[in-house]
């Protein structure tokens, strides 16, 4: 689900993965390997690539479990 999430935030935001992995400072195959949730991601990472996209992440959470609740543009 995130992996999902994380590639449609770059593709409406026009961004190649190589241009994306640059502005988040990580590498183009860790990027792909987040959007083919090969790879878990950590929350830091994971805002810092929607804040790049204009996109803005809540969780939703009760003691230690967590869980994506919305990004806020509606078409993802």
């Amino acid at each position: 689900m995130i992996g999902k999430a994380i590639k449609k935030m770059r593709a409406n935001s026009h961004l190649s993965q190589e241009k994306l992995s640059k502005l988040v400072n990580i590498g183009r195959t860790t990027l792909s390997d987040y959007e083919r949730e090969k790879t878990d991601i950590n929350f830091e990472t994971l805002e810092n690539i929607a804040n790049q996209c204009g996109y803005k992440i809540y969780f939703i959470g009760n003691n230690e479990k967590f869980q994506v609740k919305d990004l806020l543009r509606k078409d993802i």
